[in-house]
């Protein structure tokens, strides 16, 4: 991560108004850090961060107590160039309304030029009217219309994590699986051979639909691509059914040990 992207995600900061249970604010600290964000600021909390934050926080301590604490949410979106407030409920005065990815690429755009906020309110009764009229947008998650009520911290989580897959992909970051040591096609062919014999020495399935179901087998093995390790065992597995005491090998099998 270069010291612009540093900049861009530290410009972001996260407003909770007037939360009431203290665990709410170590399970958003936490929220937060796990997705690389790191501003949290509280405006009038009924209680301070107290033990029961600590222990939500789960090692996110250090936002608690970097957690910048005001009497009025002037306060907490002083310098901000882009406010976002979000609210479950719909309002008397429509304010424009963003998806969640859309308030996360808005963020981080505005974000790369100066400070921004995303203003959550309280556990019951979300932002009053007075508060969203302090917000360029109003971002509603899109729950079940009935059961709409979702925990601040959680709504927190689910932001943060919007935010950070809009991050991820302005960055072109994916997540790539470790290369697979695929079976080649000879070697799927002799496994296919076994199986074929290891069907007709058990006797399974009916000889004259046999080439269907081979068939069949087939594509089902051609999906799921086995790579070497697991044609290794398939074959074990066949050798076993044919009553042999070991797996059976051939020479041009691949051999490869499992990871320790």
């Amino acid at each position: 991560m270069d010291a612009q992207t540093d900049m861009t995600l530290a410009r972001i900061r996260c407003v909770l108004v007037e939360t009431t249970h203290t665990g709410n604010l170590g399970a958003a600290a936490r929220a937060l850090k796990t997705m690389g964000l790191s501003r949290l600021e509280l405006v009038k909390p009924r209680h301070p961060p107290d033990a029961e934050a600590l222990a939500r926080a789960a090692g996110a301590d250090d936002l608690l107590q970097r957690a910048g604490t005001h009497q009025h949410l002037v306060g907490a979106l002083a310098g901000c160039r882009l406010v976002i407030g979000a609210s479950a409920r719909q309002r008397t005065v429509e304010w424009p309304l963003l998806e969640p990815p859309a308030a996360a690429r808005l963020l981080l755009a505005e974000a790369a030029a100066g400070e921004v906020a995303l203003v959550l309110g309280r556990e019951s009764s979300g932002l009053t009217n007075e508060e969203l009229a302090r917000c360029h947008y109003l971002v509603q998650i899109p729950t079940d219309p009935a059961f709409s009520s979702l925990n601040v911290a959680a709504a927190v989580q689910v932001l943060a994590y919007e935010i950070r897959r809009a991050w991820r992909e302005g960055q072109g970051e994916q997540i790539r699986e470790d290369a697979r040591d695929l079976a080649t096609a000879e070697a799927l062919d002799a496994f296919h051979d076994h199986l074929a014999r290891t069907l007709a020495e058990i006797g399974f399935g009916d000889p004259e639909q046999s080439s269907r179901l081979l068939m069949r087998l087939r594509r089902l093995f051609n999906r799921a691509r086995p790579d070497w390790i697991e044609i290794n065992i398939l074959r074990g597995i066949l050798s076993a059914a044919q009553g042999r005491k070991t797996a059976h090998r051939p020479a041009a099998v691949h051999q490869e040990q499992e990871p320790s």
